[in-house]
């Protein structure tokens, strides 16, 4: 199994209809969100966003697709087909569509946004898909900055810090790595 580590942007126009698609990691339904609402301000004048998305959580695999309004089947489960068949998790894929006039038909839209859908994700740059669990811990201003190089060394990624009288960061940590930095940190399981 692989995740996106790099983007992936593609843009087609069919039938007068032009469709964006845009492909990236993501690491829980927080960040689908924030991706499928950026994705949205940047399109304004958009008729449809469609999605779909693959996340690995401890509770299993969660799969979503939206037909953003489009015939039933036709815009999120072709999506999500291609993000299953490149065998990709972690990942969310929206689709643009701008409406131009010339009506598809059922295998038209499915083909649109499954073949962009496509193109987004072969633009991506692919890693090997490393399983993450969120840490909290707190620490003092001294250790942050140690906290932060060893963390990217090991590809962990800040989600949240705040700065009181000590820091308090919330990380993603590859799950292997979670019991090393124990003994150096003071981490707890986020929840």
């Amino acid at each position: 199994m692989q995740t996106i580590q790099q983007s992936g942007l593609a843009e087609q126009t069919l039938n007068k209809s032009r469709f964006v698609a845009f492909a990236a990691h993501c690491a829980n339904e927080r960040e689908v969100v924030q991706m499928l609402r950026k994705l949205a301000s940047e399109h304004p004048h958009a008729h449809h966003l469609a999605f779909a998305f693959q996340l690995k959580t401890p509770d299993g695999l969660v799969q979503r697709m939206n037909d953003a309004g489009e015939p039933s089947g036709t815009a999120g489960r072709p999506i999500l087909q291609h993000i299953e068949g490149q065998k990709l998790l972690n990942v969310c894929v929206g689709v643009i569509r701008y409406y131009g006039g010339i009506n598809l038909g059922t295998g038209g839209l499915a083909r649109a946004y499954g073949g962009t859908a496509k193109l987004a994700l072969d633009a991506t740059r692919r890693v090997p898909f490393v399983e993450m669990g969120e840490v909290r811990l707190e620490m003092d201003y001294a250790s942050f900055d140690s906290f932060s190089r060893e963390l990217e060394k090991i590809n962990g990624r800040i989600l949240d810090k705040q700065f009181d009288a000590n820091v308090t960061v919330l990380a993603s940590v590859p799950a292997k790595d979670i019991e090393a930095l124990q003994g150096k940190y003071q981490l707890r399981k986020a929840g």
